[in-house]
């Protein structure tokens, strides 16, 4: 029997961070337990209405945040806030898949304009792996605005 997982990122920010998570995988904000959002509501505007209304002080109401993926398929990614920082590399990482079915040039091509999208989100390149066929078809390592690494592959 298989099993459904949830990704957890322990987070300063973890609203923030799942916005930029949220980006990166087009995945969307759930809204809160009953609330019926209408179309083209923000959720997150939802999320401190109703945070607000069942009594969450407003230090707490940034200790956690998830996203889902909006066709049901993807596993959710839940964020929660956490006090020590990240002091070494994470020995888990997402590879997120942005150029599926390329290849050499056009592949690196393709993944070299997701970086630059990242990047504007607050993502930091650290390096880019060339092809090198047939073990490699090439990828980009970066950072989230918290220093989790992950590849663009």
């Amino acid at each position: 029997m298989s099993r459904h997982v949830q990704i957890t990122f322990d987070a300063h920010d973890p609203r923030a961070l799942s916005i930029f998570w949220r980006e990166v995988l087009g995945y969307v904000h759930p809204g809160p337990p009953g609330v019926e959002l209408p179309e083209g509501a923000d959720p997150l505007a939802a999320w401190d209405e109703f945070l607000t209304r069942i009594g969450v002080p407003a230090e707490d109401r940034n200790s956690r945040s998830a996203i889902e993926d909006p066709d049901g398929e993807g596993p959710r990614v839940f964020f929660q806030r956490v006090p020590e920082d990240k002091v070494a590399k994470n020995r888990v990482h997402l590879d997120v898949r942005a150029a599926p079915g390329l290849q050499g040039e056009q592949r690196m091509t393709a993944l070299e304009a997701e970086c630059e999208r990242l990047v504007a989100l607050g993502a930091t390149r650290l390096r880019r792996f060339e092809p090198e066929p047939p073990m490699s078809a090439g990828f980009i390592v970066m950072a989230d605005p918290e220093g989790n690494e992950f590849c663009l592959d």
